[in-house]
């Protein structure tokens, strides 16, 4: 990634959802021989959940997680490399929130915690979470990462203007590649990234290979699933503006792992082939001076095609957003919209997988009570984002959610984190569309320079397919307190004799 500065609110968003942002100031930018840089970030996050009901297994219960990242950085003329470990666990899951029974599976994240940890209530793991070396040409903008690390796809760059920098790191980056930075053991890759550019804009290119991590604390091992990326952004009207065109190439070779899709089970388990996705985009986001305030406007599309074992992938999805903020008031209020729409499947039976595919995102970004993500899933939303303080971000959001299609399944997860397990799981619709009503309200303050406090709250109104699935209580409730503490200490660079 480019280490240019971005607004306060990029930063608390982003490490709030990713837990990187801290990581980027670990490189040094001194030219020469800079000194050593060592960077901590510890998170520290108490979730409670009142899931819908499943009786008689547990759905209300509270857990603990814990996040410890280390990294020690240098930057050495053309050269800089990051060393970095992870120490993650999560404290009181349930053991009782899985149903094996129905389709209703893992209720909510404490469940998955303690499934993909060989059923373990206190799952923790220590993991090397980033290793590289990376090479600065001269002139132009140019980079070249080989080794292990995370990998955010729409933030190729970092734009001055704070409502651009907001609205790539919260509406247009990470939607199909991220380092699922709610989790606790969180995704890298090992591979290798380049970046290209001059000013307005930058050519990037990535490939590499998923380790496992997310919700399974060890995030050592690598996978058997491989993306390349290719991306061109370009900034104009004085960074008012700006455009990307994007190609990922995904591949699932995990063969005796079961697709989670709306076939039936024994068609699945008997379907050994190969998922490989071709994801075809282009988005653009601008800010433009309307009267008091500023008109905001998001566009982001993408086309899907490829094989998803023995069917053919045909998909697609497509955000469009506006907002309007006040720029001359004290606190800055920023009224937003939106609606969003990934295609479903409507045949079973057919030789067509027709759902969009979110590849390796961080799901989070886009559902803020993460019980959906994008596949299948038509959203309408309206939000509301202040800044009471100078330090603080208020953001409220109203959500209406639908299944695209009734035929298909409603989806949960951000993608593959485990050689055992697909990585997305899907209940049924049973025929129905009206799937949720969603409200939420979080704040994000930097307390110091050193210590942000984050909290959210979220109430899920569930509809015809939530009852469908949970008819002995189809509402839900989540909300978490968050520390997020960082500190850094740079050491004496080392003396060398001519």
């Amino acid at each position: 990634m480019s280490y240019r500065k971005s607004s306060v609110c990029a930063l608390l968003t982003a490490t709030a959802l990713s837990g990187s942002a801290w990581s980027q100031q670990a490189t040094p930018a001194a030219t020469g021989t800079a000194p050593v840089s060592i960077s901590v970030m510890d998170r520290s996050r108490t979730d409670a959940i009142s899931f819908y009901a499943d009786q008689p297994y547990t759905t209300t219960y509270p857990y603990v997680e814990q996040l410890l990242r280390i990294s020690v950085a240098q930057k050495i003329k053309h050269f800089d490399w990051m060393a970095e470990v992870s120490e993650a666990n999560v404290f009181d899951v349930p053991n009782t929130s899985v149903d094996p029974v129905t389709a209703r599976g893992q209720l909510f994240l404490g469940a998955t915690y303690y499934a993909a940890n060989s059923n373990n209530t206190l799952p923790v793991a220590a993991s090397f979470k980033q290793g590289f070396v990376r090479f600065h040409g001269k002139g132009a903008d140019t980079t070249l990462r080989a080794g292990r690390f995370e990998f955010f796809d729409g933030q190729e760059t970092q734009p001055k203007n704070q409502t651009l920098a907001w609205l790539q790191t919260n509406r247009v980056a990470q939607r199909l590649v991220g380092n699922f930075g709610f989790s606790n053991a969180q995704r890298s890759f090992d591979g290798i990234d380049g970046h290209y550019g001059k000013g307005t804009w930058d050519i990037t290119a990535m490939a590499g290979r998923a380790d496992q991590g997310v919700f399974n604390m060890n995030a050592n091992p690598e996978l058997n699933v491989d993306l390349q990326y290719l991306a061109f952004t370009k900034s104009e009207l004085k960074q008012h503006f700006i455009w990307r065109l994007f190609a990922i190439d995904y591949h699932d070779g995990r063969t005796g792992v079961v697709k989670t899709d709306n076939r039936a089970l024994a068609v699945r388990t008997a379907d050994h082939k190969n998922i490989r996705v071709g994801s075809y985009g282009a988005d653009f986001l601008t800010t433009i001076p309307a009267g008091p305030g500023s008109v905001d406007v998001v566009f982001w599309g993408v086309l899907q095609n490829g094989n998803w074992g023995t069917l053919n992938q045909h998909s697609g999805a497509v955000a469009v957003e506006a907002g309007y903020r006040l720029n001359n008031t004290a606190t800055k209020p920023w009224l937003r919209g939106g609606f969003f729409r990934g295609t479903g499947d409507h045949n079973a039976t057919d030789d067509q997988h027709n759902t969009f595919f979110q590849v390796l995102p961080t799901p989070r970004a886009y559902a803020r009570f993460p019980f959906f993500n994008l596949m299948n899933s038509s959203d309408q939303f309206v939000q509301i984002v202040d800044n009471p303080a100078k330090k603080l971000e208020v953001r409220s959001d109203l959500h209406f959610l639908q299944l695209t299609s009734g035929t298909d399944l409603w989806y949960q997860g951000g993608g593959a984190y485990d050689s055992k397990v697909f990585g997305f799981t899907g209940r049924p619709g049973n025929g129905h569309n009206s799937f949720a009503t969603l409200y939420d309200i979080s704040s994000d303050y930097q307390l110091t320079p050193s210590l942000a406090v984050n909290m959210y709250y979220a109430h899920s109104f569930g509809k015809s397919v939530v009852a469908s699935n949970y008819p002995a209580g189809h509402a839900s409730n989540f909300g978490y307190l968050e520390l997020v503490y960082r500190w850094g200490v740079k050491q004496r660079a080392p003396v060398t004799k001519n």
